[in-house]
């Protein structure tokens, strides 16, 4: 009995729904908008999540960054001992354990000429370890050797984003680039790693790194801007932190406690701080979609409100007939709730296209999942609950005689 009540109940909801189209879907438009909003911001969370969290993996497995940066000595903030230096990452590779393999890192972004063409691309002075460190692999052609290196060859290897720069569809190996007044011979290019969060990683000239101190961007000593170490896997990454923070303090002659000349990060690190800025944007764009919704259902409470006013004799009818307050109540509240979830229904069936668009034009691997439907459905029921309350409470509050004399 109660199933056919509610039944009837629900087909005299969406009956009287249908007999005003016009205010329907435009009531139903503020509801439409927010809930397309919702679902839109969460799959373009999750989409720019795994889009930069592959761009993070592509820099290569379990790394460690290790940058040079000034000391705070007497209140001004001063040069280190020596900085970072080819030395360090052969201490850390002979007595830090928990790393699997360290490399050096120098890079300047200057002009590179070929035969062909010339464009601004970042030059990289390297050593060998930098290759598999990276997780860098040779397209066609060979790395230098470690006695090319050892002699300052000028040899080079470049990426996929370079050769098109600098050689168009010409397959570069054996040729020659010059960089400022030196010409380096191509041996060899790289498979190509895509983009990063930070640059494209194929836009690159790599050179031995004493080849690039002295002739690319001439340095003394044997500095390097940056130390990139692997360790041995995810959970060696505190002990290769510690290790690392040990060795280069005792180094570089600096007390425990006192502020480093070094800074050392993780990629778990920049996964962490990628994930934190990803979780503020999401969150505001999230809270303009519940303005949104706020007021589609401040709207749906106003025209339900009109409804109860425009049907007033049609309730003292009912209540005359026998319908109890409480079936007025769920009748109007059901009309709200069909409102709403009609809303609902369209907001998702834009999100799709828009979704869809996006993931085109990204190129991200967006996609509108099975929960993301659920909570919207279940939030459309919701808004009409909430926002249903009051219009259903003064209509099952109605005097029925006093309704009947309504004109």
């Amino acid at each position: 009995m109660r199933a056919r009540l509610l039944a009837a109940s629900v087909a005299m909801a969406v009956a009287s729904l249908g007999r005003s189209r016009l205010r329907t879907a435009l009531t139903a438009l503020g509801i439409l908008i927010g809930i397309a909003a919702v679902v839109v911001v969460t799959a373009l969370g999750t989409g720019a999540r795994e889009s930069i969290g592959g761009q993070i993996d592509s820099l290569g497995a379990n790394l460690l960054f290790i940058f040079g940066q000034a000391r705070v000595q007497s209140g001004a903030r001063t040069g280190g001992t020596e900085g970072l230096t080819e030395r360090d990452a052969a201490a850390l590779r002979r007595e830090a354990p928990a790393l699997e393999r360290a490399s050096v890192y120098s890079g300047v972004v200057t002009q590179v000429i070929s035969e062909f063409g010339n464009a601004r691309i970042g030059v990289m002075g390297v050593d060998l370890p930098y290759f598999p460190v990276r997780g860098y692999d040779i397209e066609a052609g060979r790395a230098w050797t470690e006695g090319e290196e050892l002699i300052k060859s000028k040899v080079c290897v470049i990426g996929r984003t370079a050769s098109t720069k600098l050689f168009g569809s010409v397959d570069p190996v054996g040729r020659w680039v010059r960089i400022g007044r030196n010409a380096f011979r191509v041996i060899g290019t790289l498979v190509p790693k895509g983009q990063s969060p930070f640059e494209d990683q194929d836009d690159r000239v790599l050179v031995p790194i004493g080849a690039w101190r002295s002739r690319v961007s001439p340095t003394g000593g044997d500095r390097v801007q940056l130390i990139v170490a692997s360790t041995r896997g995810a959970a060696w990454d505190d002990a290769a932190v510690r290790q690392v923070d040990g060795l280069l303090r005792q180094r570089h002659r600096i007390p425990e406690g006192a502020e480093p000349d070094f800074r050392v990060r993780t990629q778990a690190e920049f996964r962490a701080q990628q994930d934190a800025i990803l979780g503020v944007v999401t969150l505001l764009l999230v809270s303009v979609a519940g303005i949104a919704l706020f007021v589609g259902g401040v709207g749906v409470m106003n025209i339900m409100l009109v409804s109860v006013t425009e049907r007033t004799r049609e309730i003292g009818i009912r209540m005359a007939v026998g319908a109890r307050h409480a079936d007025v109540s769920l009748q109007f509240l059901l009309e709200a709730i069909a409102l709403t979830l009609f809303g609902g229904v369209l907001g998702i069936a834009l999100a799709t296209g828009i979704i869809e668009l996006l993931k085109r034009s990204l190129g991200w691997s967006m996609r509108l999942s099975a929960e993301a439907v659920g909570v919207a459905l279940a939030t459309s029921v919701a808004v009409g609950l909430v926002f249903g309350f009051l219009p259903a409470r003064r209509a099952a509050a109605l005097d029925p005689i006093e309704a009947l004399r309504h004109e």
